[in-house]
């Protein structure tokens, strides 16, 4: 029972993997970008939750559904994790997003000029 979080992140990041490259909208429409605006978003993430956790903000829960595995005071192997996939599924509905206001767009001039 302790690894069904861990575990249900990794599925629910695997799923938004599944539509990245389904649909082609960030890693796989440009992986380097995509990689850097991870390595960043996640940095920037994990030096909040620093912050936070210095500043006495943040502490980490005892739960069952856990595995009570920690990298660092306060700080469990299920955080990383969760920002990860806090910055790939916000780019993935970001860019999905952009692609359907864009094409709403392209459709309005289509209509206009007809």
């Amino acid at each position: 029972m302790g690894v069904v979080y861990l575990a249900i992140l990794l599925a629910t990041l695997a799923c938004m993997l599944l539509l990245d490259w389904r649909f082609r909208l960030f890693f796989w429409r440009d992986a380097v970008s995509a990689s850097l605006v991870t390595v960043v978003g996640l940095i920037f993430f994990l030096l909040w939750d620093v912050a936070g956790i210095a500043g006495g903000i943040f502490f980490r829960g005892e739960a069952v559904v856990a595995t009570g595995i920690v990298l660092a005071p306060e700080l469990p192997i299920e955080e990383p994790v969760f920002l990860l996939f806090l910055v790939i599924c916000t780019m993935v509905v970001y860019t999905g997003a952009m692609r359907i206001l864009a094409r709403l767009r392209v459709r309005r001039v289509t209509e206009k000029t007809s």
